[in-house]
């Protein structure tokens, strides 16, 4: 397997078991490197230490930079490497999922982007409690939506736009479904494609 494409490329398509696989990468990169700053004291005396998904969205607020001090930058410093880090590695994952689901990385800012900023400036809403249920379903909503279609749903089992199916194989289906059609049993067998068939010569049959 391609592990620099498969972590930090954009293209092709990986299938849930790799999704997964890649969750259990993070989330171990997150413990580890956590360990090490708490080892080191670089978060300060008493002072926990840890990665949070609303690191990356705390990033857009300025209202997060006025309780900043010079003896927490070593530890903010690693936290921003770090989230960058994870962030890329499970944007780009995630987004060969979508491939895989025959959808456009294009989808992340909806499953992602959206849901993370309304969460983040959901106090800078009005104090009317419609505004802020309607928000916080919103957020749940696009939260779950966006789980569900990256960790459980089947990707195509026929080669699409964005490459051949990861499981290496396709089944029949005809009529239905995107571009209809009957779809091979087997996947493409580049050197059948190159196999020149000699004609023979013989007399017509009876």
């Amino acid at each position: 397997m391609d592990w620099a494409n498969y972590l930090f490329g954009f293209k092709g398509r990986v299938n849930r078991a790799r999704f997964w696989l890649a969750t259990l990468i993070i989330v171990c990169w997150m413990m580890f490197l956590a360990l090490l700053v708490v080892s080191f004291g670089l978060g300060g005396k008493g002072r926990s230490f840890g990665f949070n998904i609303d690191d990356i969205f705390r990033a857009f607020d300025p209202d997060s930079y006025k309780s900043l001090t010079l003896a927490g930058l070593p530890a903010l410093l690693v936290k921003a490497s770090g989230t960058v880090l994870f962030v890329w590695v499970y944007v780009a994952v995630s987004i060969k999922r979508l491939h895989d689901r025959d959808k456009s990385g294009w989808w992340m800012i909806t499953y992602f982007a959206i849901p993370g900023l309304m969460s983040q400036f959901s106090d800078r809403l009005p104090d009317d409690s419609y505004w802020v249920m309607a928000a916080g379903a919103i957020v749940f909503v696009l939260y779950i939506w966006g789980f569900i279609e990256l960790a459980f749903l089947r990707g195509t089992s026929y080669p699409n736009r964005y490459g051949p199916n990861p499981l290496g194989k396709t089944h029949v289906s005809r009529g239905g479904g995107r571009g209809g059609g009957s779809r091979s049993t087997q996947g493409w067998d580049q050197q059948s494609e190159l196999d020149i068939v000699p004609h023979k010569a013989g007399p017509p049959a009876v």
